[in-house]
């Protein structure tokens, strides 16, 4: 399945979901991993009929995931969604030359992704080394793959650069802000109406969404997804006030999860899904750099999980 360009930019006009990977004995759960695409799948409350839209990221932890595993991770995800949902794969740019591998691989899959997040440049780069470098990465892959990007905006040193990458590169569809709220406005005035840009930092959306953000990335669609959902159908609808009340509920794991730097960004949400005691999402144990929380937070998670468990 290719979405044709309106329908792929209405379709991330939408939660963005972004689920753990699971791992247990320190390996990946690839059983569990599928068992959290499928609670995903059968528990979209979106409106409209829409696609479910799961992305495989930095949350899921795939900067400690090798490449070939990423691609199973992929692939699995791919077959549990089928043509029902739009499936977005990251990718972390450098080498170049490693993430041009990957996507070659991704692409040969029998399910392959709809689009790839291009995640933040690491090392020493030039601003004008990225704009270049990339608006070639992107027209090859395009050509070669029919591959389309969105890009991860975390630098705000690059921001005119980046502007004009997305502007001058058709394959990249738009920009997923990771910065703060003083940078949506900048790229609404700046891209048109065949460009998206979408809040990336998490549930608390709608001061975004009312600049003009379409849609917003989600850490805890994975175990609240009705929660997500219905901020996001508020938002569309223009019930920012609805969408606030949600916000507010949800609020205190959010908090958990991006204090100091993100350190909890993964095991807050394991920790929650392990406090519900659900047996439709698989938690984990723990992933590599991210194992679970101290015991006085996990005391504060379980008074979350007891307020929030209503939207699972």
């Amino acid at each position: 399945m290719t979405l044709d360009h309106a329908t792929l930019l209405d379709g991330l006009d939408s939660v963005i979901s972004i689920p753990l990977i699971p791992y247990a004995d320190g390996k990946i759960d690839y059983d569990g991993h599928a068992k959290n695409i499928d609670y995903l799948m059968n528990n979209n409350t979106l409106s409209d009929n829409r696609p479910r839209v799961i992305s495989i990221a930095g949350t899921s932890l795939i900067h400690h995931v090798n490449y070939d595993d990423q691609v199973k991770i992929v692939d699995i995800a791919g077959q549990g969604m089928g043509n029902d949902g739009i499936l977005i794969a990251a990718l972390m740019p450098n080498p170049i030359g490693e993430a041009s591998n990957l996507i070659e691989k991704m692409s040969k899959l029998n399910r392959p992704p709809d689009a790839y997040l291009i995640m933040p440049l690491g090392g020493t780069y030039s601003p004008a080394g990225l704009y270049s470098t990339l608006n070639q990465f992107g027209n090859h892959h395009a050509s070669e793959h029919n591959a389309r990007f969105l890009y991860y905006y975390r630098r705000p040193r690059d921001r005119d650069m980046i502007l004009k990458l997305i502007q001058d590169t058709d394959s990249i569809v738009g920009v997923k802000i990771g910065t703060g709220e003083h940078d949506v406005k900048p790229f609404i005035d700046a891209l048109d109406d065949s460009k998206i840009v979408i809040w990336g930092i998490g549930d608390r959306s709608t001061n975004a969404a009312e600049q003009g953000a379409k849609g917003h990335t989600s850490g805890i669609n994975i175990f609240v997804a009705k929660a997500s959902d219905q901020i996001n159908n508020y938002q569309r609808s223009g019930d920012y006030d609805k969408a606030r009340q949600v916000e507010a509920d949800i609020a205190p794991l959010e908090e958990l999860r991006f204090m100091d730097e993100r350190k909890y960004n993964y095991s807050a949400v394991m920790e929650a899904i392990i406090a519900s005691g659900v047996d439709d999402v698989i938690a984990g144990s723990g992933g590599p750099f991210n194992p679970r929380v101290p015991d006085d937070v996990k005391a504060e998670i379980q008074k979350i999980v007891a307020n929030i468990q209503k939207y699972h």
